[in-house]
């Protein structure tokens, strides 16, 4: 029901299973750590790569190097906000404002609801849909 009042429909089970990976994410709150620094730690460990999200970095690596990558930051004494596995998207959509309103209006009603623990998207939005979007607070 929250699917179809927010715009949504219900697709078969695993049917968009492809547009995502299963990836261990560590988030690490930007302090001292430059990005090199932070990948001198743990690219041996088995990162992918360092992603600059504005105040914090994220170390994506595949979910299997996820426990290694984490123990490595751990040893180094790099403090970290999360360290979880998710499911990440391998194929970004760029969407409108517009469009961006009715997912995150969706999102919200989806996480309402006590059956739903994870949500996961691909959806990507420019700067300025992310100012337009600032503009309606």
């Amino acid at each position: 029901t929250a699917l179809t009042r927010n715009g949504g429909a219900l697709a078969d089970p695993g049917s968009v299973s492809y547009v995502f990976e299963r990836k261990g994410v560590v988030i690490v709150p930007k302090t001292e750590q430059s990005e090199d620094d932070l990948l001198e730690v743990v690219l041996d460990a088995g990162a992918e790569e360092v992603n600059d999200n504005g105040d914090t970095w994220e170390i994506v690596s595949e979910a299997t190097d996820f426990v290694a990558v984490r123990t490595a930051l751990q040893e180094a004494g790099v403090d970290y906000d999360s360290a979880e596995a998710q499911f990440v998207p391998n194929l970004k959509v760029e969407i409108d404002a517009e469009t961006a309103r009715k997912v995150f209006r969706l999102i919200d009603a989806l996480e309402d609801l006590d059956d739903v623990q994870n949500i996961f998207a691909n959806f990507d939005l420019t700067d300025a849909v992310q100012a337009e979007l600032a503009e309606d607070e």
